[in-house]
């Protein structure tokens, strides 16, 4: 009897269970997924994303992209895909039907789907990934690796469905000074709150040589890093402040809890932190990306 995966469904399909995933048939030799504890703040639509953290990935996904050799790639895979900013550069460069996606979020993976008709998009954790062996010439993880509950797990998964001499990529963003939004966010948090969870300090593979060092744990070869940075326009203030309010990711998550007098106070230091504008202006992002191949 083939393992049951969890996939997306429709939004108000009948047969989810009580984690709203969707329990269908495979053969793959997938398995069972939970939702793990990253994915639950990413529990929300693709256009909540796309004002947050959308408009950084969408523009990373290019530059990310442009660090692969495609002329070595037939299949793709796009680990972690959210509602698919990097899974729409895979389409645009191999087409969808060579293209796969995969989530923990059932809302992301419902979203991506429904952006890129023809990609096989799935439900899964990066450490049980329902794909079989060898089904990838290529595997990106785009801004995911840091909320990966159990990384090691995680990259030998990478290794068991990347072909022999296939190349497996990722990057996150750079917390302790490159990425501007989320920086000016955790500041204004901790001067209020010094306990706030600061994303540099409680997220890993956000510094030089982590993602390398993990990568070559799984087994890669021929491993290289590099540093990417793309920018954002917001037209106001209360369009960075709207994004945080969405609720998505961490930061998003620790706004939520907050009381009015604790968002009122965040939302104050924040806007001291970014120079108090009182009109258009950029925020920059820079993502550290290792690349790699699995020896043949």
């Amino acid at each position: 009897m083939p393992n049951e995966v969890l996939l997306p469904d429709g939004p108000g399909s009948p047969g989810l269970n009580d984690r709203g995933y969707q329990l269908r048939s495979d053969a793959t030799g997938g398995r069972s997924i939970e939702p793990t504890e990253g994915a639950r703040s990413f529990e929300t639509t693709g256009s909540a994303y796309d004002s947050f953290m959308g408009r950084y990935s969408t523009r990373l996904a290019t530059r990310f992209a442009h660090t692969i050799d495609f002329d070595l790639v037939t299949t793709a895979l796009d680990m972690g895909s959210g509602p698919g900013a990097l899974t729409g550069e895979l389409v645009e460069r191999l087409g969808a039907s060579s293209v796969s996606a995969c989530d923990p979020s059932t809302t992301f993976a419902a979203e991506c789907a429904a952006r890129y008709p023809g990609v096989d998009v799935r439900v899964g954790r990066a450490e049980s990934l329902p794909f079989e062996d060898s089904s990838f010439s290529l595997a990106m993880a785009q801004l995911v690796l840091h909320f990966v509950t159990e990384p090691r797990a995680a990259a030998d998964e990478l290794r068991r469905v990347v072909r022999d001499g296939g190349i497996v990529a990722g990057c996150v963003w750079e917390f302790t000074e490159g990425m501007q939004m989320l920086r000016a966010f955790w500041d204004a948090a901790l001067i209020s709150d010094p306990s706030a969870p600061d994303e540099a300090t409680t997220m890993r593979f956000g510094r030089s040589g982590e993602i390398a060092e993990l990568f070559e744990s799984a087994g890669f070869i021929e491993i290289v890093e590099t540093k990417l940075t793309v920018r954002s326009l917001y037209h106001s203030f209360e369009e960075l402040w709207s994004g945080f309010l969405a609720g998505v990711g961490p930061a998003g998550s620790y706004l939520a809890s907050l009381d009015d007098r604790g968002r009122d106070s965040l939302r104050k230091n924040l806007f001291e932190g970014v120079g108090e504008p009182t009109g258009p202006f950029e925020l920059s992002a820079t993502a550290i990306s290792a690349r790699g191949r699995a020896p043949e």
